[in-house]
């Protein structure tokens, strides 16, 4: 087990299992979900945020000092991201959803080593800066051969231009990667925008231990920049001091380092999301205590698009609620680049819907953990639904006669929820390797149930 341990090292040479032994985790091999015949109501605490968690993680593992995390995320990415740092001689104690850690204040005690990351793509783009701004040290970081194909090249580019020493195994431009440790230098530096905000996080975390202040350009544009928001809020919160220049077109970044603190982290307003689509499917009602619609979390905002279809929608400051109609409405286009994570959600509600839904403005998301536009595109049309697929999105039109088949989820823990909201109109609808969803819930089918939907695992 992870609690209390620290270093050591794992030879990515042998067989690493990409799940997490913590408790939740599913690890049959299909499961099936019944229709539900009446509206389904409960209110519900959501587990952390996986994007405040990870990112909370790393930046007190470089702090100076003790931190306590309260409301992380236990799940695979976290699991991974917690194995990684104790690698790196971080001693940690973990007591439920509670984290206490020492950080390192920028040099990590263990300084060789092998470093595997399961499927996090937070971790493949924040750990690399978090390693090279130690003075001294050589590690390998891989992950499972889905990371290997996500992209890197624009935030390793960036780290080597402030002098970072991190090489490329093999000729992919991604994982596994060779990082030694040398510090940063201030400077300028420019990073692509469009492809991933992750990249730019893992840029400005890295950047307060550069030497020097570091000026930062982001080209092409910026997706998703409330994540960039938590990313800069946490810094801050930990004694980072950062400027920002226009609408996120720059930054500068000074080499304050970190401080350790206490800090309870928000909710998962990502997760939240497909149990407020339950309520909207049903026509029940759905209250998520522990998220606010102010959260600095993009889909947050989902509610917005629920609302639009005919939901009747409570935005607290600490709870979000939603009640559904008798029938969702459609006839609208909707542009999801801001809040991109739920683009497959919407494509869920869309087919129940009284007229047709584009979705448009989300092409990076055919580079997540799967290539989400045709994953879902294809599920569809298997299920029967009337289903346009373009390069930046699809739209679906309502109408036709759905029947349930075995849908794949690619290894997506997003595509196996959104089946599952599927399952909860159609019938006959099962989902191959169920245990993804671990990668942010693992206890997603266990809410699930507990709101009195059949879950039946083979």
């Amino acid at each position: 087990m992870l609690d209390s341990q620290k270093g050591g090292c794992v030879s990515l040479s042998q067989p690493v299992s990409s799940s997490s032994p913590w408790a939740g985790a599913v690890d049959e091999e299909l499961v099936e979900i019944t229709p539900v015949t009446k509206p389904v109501h409960g209110s519900l605490q959501i587990p952390g945020s996986k994007s405040y968690t990870n990112r909370a993680l790393l930046i007190a593992a470089l702090a100076r000092g003790e931190s306590i995390l309260n409301g992380i995320l236990k799940s695979d990415d976290s699991y991974w991201c917690l194995d990684a740092l104790k690698r790196l001689g971080i001693t940690t104690e973990i007591n439920d959803d509670q984290v206490r850690l020492e950080g390192c204040a920028g040099r990590w005690q263990n300084r060789n080593g092998e470093l595997f990351i399961g499927s996090a793509g937070t971790i493949a783009r924040f750990l690399p800066g978090a390693l090279a701004v130690s003075p001294e040290g050589s590690w390998l970081v891989d992950g499972t051969d889905q990371l290997r194909n996500r992209p890197l090249e624009p935030l390793i580019q960036a780290l080597r231009e402030l002098g970072a020493e991190i090489e490329y195994v093999t000729d992919h431009r991604g994982l596994p990667l060779k990082v030694s440790g040398q510090t940063l230098k201030g400077g300028q530096v420019q990073i692509a925008g469009n492809v991933s905000s992750q990249f730019l996080s893992g840029l400005l975390m890295a950047s307060s231990y550069a030497q020097g202040p570091v000026n930062i350009r982001v080209t092409n544009g910026l997706v998703q920049p409330s994540y960039i928001e938590i990313t800069l809020q946490l810094m801050e919160q930990f004694g980072a001091k950062v400027e920002r220049f226009g609408q996120m077109e720059a930054f500068t970044v000074y080499p304050t380092g970190y401080a350790g603190r206490r800090l309870t982290l928000e909710a998962d307003a990502s997760t939240a999301c497909y149990f407020l689509s339950l309520a909207a499917l049903t026509g029940g009602t759905i209250r998520i205590t522990n998220v606010g619609y102010h959260s600095a979390q993009p889909d947050a905002k989902f509610i917005d698009v629920l609302e639009k279809m005919g939901c009747r929608c409570e935005k607290g400051e600490h709870f979000l609620q939603v009640t559904g109609p008798e029938k969702l409405r459609g006839g609208f286009a909707v542009d999801m680049k801001p809040m991109s994570d739920q683009a497959i959600t919407l494509a869920a509600l869309a087919p129940f819907a009284d007229g047709p839904i584009r979705v448009y403005n989300v092409p990076h998301i055919r580079k997540h953990e799967s290539d989400r536009i045709a994953v879902i595109c294809e599920a569809l049309k298997r299920l029967g639904a009337n289903v346009q697929e373009f390069a930046d999105g699809f739209e679906i039109r309502p109408g036709n006669r759905l029947q349930g088949t075995l849908l794949d989820p690619h290894d997506d823990h997003r595509q196996a929820m959104v089946f599952a909201l599927l399952g909860t109109k159609i019938p006959g609808v099962r989902i191959s390797d169920p245990g993804c969803v671990s990668k942010t819930c693992p206890t997603f089918f266990s809410i699930l149930a507990s709101l009195g939907v059949q879950v039946q695992f083979r």
